[in-house]
């Protein structure tokens, strides 16, 4: 880790789902901030935040699907901290099957249902209106990303080392792919406005830290993405 500056502390595929599970912090032996703490995510967390000294002081959500979620409970309980979600997603973590479709939700072994955190917060973002999460020495920018479901959030943020911009992007934007739409809550249309206003503005050098495989640039995935060749840049 290099002091002074926002550092991935690690990001790492968490259970069945294998949805990327991120703790970031400005330097270690500080505090940190753990977004989607997916299935069995909470072991893998508990590992690295022992091994770089932190202190976790939240839970961030990108969106409610239950493959980010699964651990959030866990975790905030551990830590007694809260866990911050749009409020468009909010019921996911009290209902998480709704947001799979019926089919799929029997076949899923919730053994017994999935823990809502204690202490819930809301997330601000509107499409015209992004928040700040100001928390373990971060300043996070809250981006409301709607498409994959109606509170998809991503995470923007930047450190004091004049490096590029890293972007948490959840299920909006993957490596050559985009999140899906087929899932209740999704809408297709919605996606492509968030990923012409949200993402193509974006300066190339921006690191896309995806919530499903490895990480890639805004750059690579203008050039390559096929599902943004089609798309005009849209100021918001």
């Amino acid at each position: 880790m290099r002091e002074g500056s926002i550092v991935l502390v690690a990001g790492f595929a968490a259970g069945a789902f294998a949805a990327n599970c991120y703790v970031v912090a400005a330097r270690s032996g500080e505090e940190c901030v753990v977004v989607d703490p997916g299935e069995d995510a909470a072991a893998g967390v508990a590992a690295l935040v022992a091994e770089h000294q932190l202190r976790p002081v939240a839970v961030v959500l990108t969106h409610g699907h239950l493959d980010h979620v699964w651990s959030a409970a866990q975790v905030c309980a551990t830590y007694a901290v809260p866990c911050w979600i749009h409020p468009a997603d909010r019921h996911l973590l009290s209902d998480p099957l709704a947001g799979l479709p019926a089919e799929w939700a029997a076949a899923v072994p919730l053994a017994g249902g999935l823990a809502e955190p204690a202490d819930v917060r809301p997330f601000a973002a509107t499409p015209g209106q992004d928040d700040r999460l100001q928390v373990a020495a971060l300043d996070i920018r809250v981006v409301h990303t709607p498409g994959h479901t109606p509170g998809s959030v991503v995470c923007r943020l930047r450190g004091d080392d004049g490096g590029p911009e890293l972007m948490l992007a959840g299920d909006l934007l993957f490596a050559g792919s985009v999140g899906r739409t087929d899932l209740p809550g999704g809408d297709h249309e919605t996606m492509r406005t968030s990923l012409a206003s949200r993402v193509l503005p974006l300066d190339d050098e921006t690191v896309v830290l995806p919530g499903h495989g490895g990480r890639t640039t805004v750059g690579r995935e203008k050039a390559s993405n096929p599902y943004l060749q089609d798309l005009e840049t849209v100021r918001p």
